[in-house]
């Protein structure tokens, strides 16, 4: 598999930059952006393969930004990380096709796992798709690219 690339955001600077480097003493390199407009301008810019999204933030909050970015990147897979999440919040993001969603404080272990099975889920759901495209089945094929797409 080729280098996962993740980005991170969050509005809290510490916070996002301490967990990049906890990522990087895993191997794991990411992105980091404070806040929901920086967030999609490095998706236009850097397309991730997994975003740990934080949801409240200023501006544009992390629920606009997953509304925005399955819209326009569907294969992007999305983990909600939150410390004021309501059941509310988690079944609109859930809705809009969230991977996971989290609360904090979350164990590094723990956000590694679902970032690896994140990743695993947008490798695979190609890998799918292309077979199905190789095969002439492109209705088949593009169903599964969008199948997260609301």
């Amino acid at each position: 598999m080729k280098e996962m690339k993740v980005l991170l955001v969050d509005d809290e600077e510490e916070f996002v930059k301490a967990l990049s480097e906890r990522m990087k003493m895993r191997d794991v390199d990411s992105e980091v952006a404070l806040g929901g407009e920086e967030a999609l301008k490095t998706m236009d810019e850097k397309l991730p393969d997994v975003m740990v999204l934080d949801l409240k933030m200023p501006g544009i909050d992390g629920m606009e930004v997953l509304r925005r970015a399955k819209k326009a990147y569907p294969g992007v897979q999305i983990i909600m990380l939150t410390g004021h999440g309501s059941e509310k919040d988690e079944k609109e993001a859930r809705r809009l096709g969230v991977f996971e969603y989290l609360q904090k404080p979350v164990s590094i272990e723990q956000l590694m796992k679902t970032v690896t099975e994140a990743y695993k889920k947008k490798f695979e759901d190609a890998m799918s798709a292309a077979a199905f495209a190789e095969s002439g089945e492109f209705d088949t094929a593009k169903e599964i690219l969008d199948r997260d797409k609301k």
